[in-house]
């Protein structure tokens, strides 16, 4: 199959390229106008500027001067909830912040009450529901975090849900064990004893499944210390779950340092990182990923994207879909934050919501470009006036069609 007529085909990287970092990140990824893209199966076999080859005369599509972008690659999300939390939202409207809710029993403890007594039938119907509005909206490959369990029972429902949602839906998924989200209810004043639990219980339960690829730590301010982040990760690495970090969302915790010096894939949120962190992730292959939605909806400091950048660093936007702090999983909105308010380029954005999104996700043999080999895994969009636009409209419907390995989506 050709699509021809595209009137930009943007997200060019070569097949060897698996992130861009610095400035990399505003010129990396190049153009076409006016072109065409060849499809075969689920993979992409070439593109070039039009006029397309005689081959494409009988299965072609017109793209009508739309533009064509790589998916995008969503490397933080928490999905697989039981409910929504709408009565905190208003709280935060009466002016109580993240950390004093979490101190009155609600947030993420809050969850993993509800979570206790779902079914993991209504857990995957309800997750299903949120994956698929998430590709009608472009993206392409999902990370998705357990958390809400934080027992072993709760834990493994949830990555058992996780793995029956890769199985079923088209987007590619990465799985995540977050046991150390929170201390559990049971557990409260005995921090040490958790994590004892989740060593010696939880994660040979999860590596007896198979069930993730990596395992996360909360590391911050009144959740957990560097030296218990260290010991979980070292862990995890026992049963081959690779390293990923929440860090620095509340506080400047350590938790970049401990995430660097484990080779963690990623460090996430990072709103209240300094310039040390940020010259630190300058010098390692460690993924800065920043969550602007959790920003713009928790009210808290946008990640230094811009001294990530200036640092060397590789940086990736991902949308943190939860029901607490960031509700929504549009990458449209992520980008378009990352350009208002954390100052990216919009060529800056588009590269940290693909290519260094499957780096944090290690999905760059497959996604986040256009180049021969990867998924046809992209968005097709209406006609625009440039990329810039995009980001800049960031509320319009622009998104004509979604492709997901070859075939549009139909949610």
């Amino acid at each position: 199959m050709y699509i021809v007529n595209i009137g930009r085909l943007c997200g060019i990287l070569p097949a060897d390229c698996h992130r861009l970092r610095g400035s990399e990140m505003a010129s990396g990824m190049s153009s076409i106008e006016n072109a065409w893209l060849h499809i075969e199966g689920a993979k992409i076999v070439d593109f070039g500027k039009m006029p397309a080859p005689e081959a494409a005369g009988g299965e072609a599509v017109d793209a009508r001067g739309g533009m064509v972008l790589p998916a995008f690659c969503d490397s933080h999300t928490h999905i697989i909830y039981p409910r929504s939390r709408e009565d905190e939202f208003v709280d935060k409207i009466r002016g109580l912040s993240y950390a004093e809710i979490a101190r009155r029993g609600g947030g993420i403890l809050n969850t993993a009450d509800a979570l206790a007594s779902a079914s993991e039938q209504s857990l995957y119907d309800s997750a299903r529901q949120r994956a698929m509005q998430m590709i009608a909206m472009g993206t392409g490959a999902i990370e998705i975090k357990s958390g809400y369990g934080l027992d072993t029972a709760g834990e493994l429902k949830m990555l058992r849900v996780a793995a029956a949602l890769r199985e079923s839906i088209p987007a590619r998924v990465r799985i995540t064990f977050l046991g150390a989200h929170a201390v559990a209810r049971p557990y409260a004043g005995r921090q040490g004893d958790f994590v004892d639990m989740l060593i010696a219980d939880m994660l040979p339960a999860v590596a007896a499944e198979g069930l993730a690829e990596y395992v996360d730590v909360f590391c911050d301010e009144g959740f957990f210390t560097p030296a218990e982040t260290a010991r979980i990760l070292e862990a995890g690495a026992r049963f081959g779950m690779r390293p990923k970090i929440h860090a620095n969302e509340l506080a400047n915790s350590g938790g970049v340092q401990v995430g660097v010096a484990a080779g963690a894939i990623s460090v996430d949120h990072l709103e209240n990182a300094g310039d040390a962190e940020m010259a630190l992730l300058g010098q390692s292959d460690t993924v800065a990923t920043m969550l602007p939605g959790a920003s713009f909806f928790s009210r808290l400091p946008y990640g230094p994207a811009r001294r990530a950048i200036e640092a060397g660093a590789t940086v990736a936007l991902a949308s943190d879909y939860n029901p607490g702090s960031s509700p929504s999983g549009d990458m449209r909105m992520v980008w378009a934050l990352g350009c208002s308010q954390m100052l990216m380029l919009p060529e800056e954005g588009l590269a940290a919501c693909t290519i260094n999104g499957a780096a944090a996700m290690e999905l760059t043999d497959s996604m986040g470009a256009i180049s021969p080999g990867r998924d046809a895994t992209f968005i097709l969009t209406r006609p625009l006036p440039s990329l810039a636009y995009i980001p800049y409209a960031y509320t319009q419907p622009w998104i004509s069609t979604m492709y997901i390995q070859g075939r549009p989506f139909e949610s």
